[in-house]
């Protein structure tokens, strides 16, 4: 839906119902998504760029106010899709306007930094322990180990040229 700014991205809602009324006049019910930064805490190192949060915020609104289709993918889906288009977003949350609370509380994390997985960050995983850790925090952790030339390559070619004794956890090869 249009924001009144025109420099604000368009406004992302979930349409419920269609209704007309006596003046044929078409409204749309719609349970708005929130993006991480308007909502209560705002936005955070975890959160992707297509991130929105279902929220508990209703409102009438008139159907002229729609701009278009978008599609909002559960983040298992968003994940797996090879290319993100510019109507793709994600949801991994529900957020309660009111009090800010999410739900859930909590998610899954995959980096060895604790943080929740961000879909818009490569992932490497260690091959000896199978702990997967964020691009920037291996090459932090050991920037010895990669040559600059590699920072210009796809992180799909950087394993290969990783002379690491023993893996990330301390493990021996």
């Amino acid at each position: 839906m249009r924001p009144p700014d025109n420099g604000k991205p368009p406004y992302v809602a979930r349409v419920e119902k269609i209704e007309s009324d006596s003046r044929n006049n078409v409204k749309v019910r719609v349970r708005w998504y929130y993006r991480p930064e308007e909502s209560l805490g705002g936005r955070r190192q975890f959160h992707g760029a297509k991130e929105l949060f279902l929220s508990d915020h209703y409102d009438v609104q008139s159907a002229q106010t729609i701009e278009g289709k978008c599609i909002v993918h559960s983040f298992k889906n968003y994940s797996k899709l090879e290319n993100v288009g510019a109507e793709d977003y994600f949801c991994r949350f529900e957020y309660k306007a009111v009090t800010g609370a999410f739900t859930p509380d909590r998610v899954a994390v995959y980096c060895k930094c604790e943080m929740p997985y961000n879909p818009d960050d490569l992932m490497v995983q260690c091959e000896v322990c199978k702990d997967w850790y964020g691009v920037l925090h291996f090459l932090l952790r050991f920037p010895c180990t990669i040559s600059p030339i590699t920072f210009e390559i796809d992180v799909m070619f950087i394993l290969p040229f990783l002379e690491v004794s023993s893996c990330l956890c301390g493990h021996d090869n």
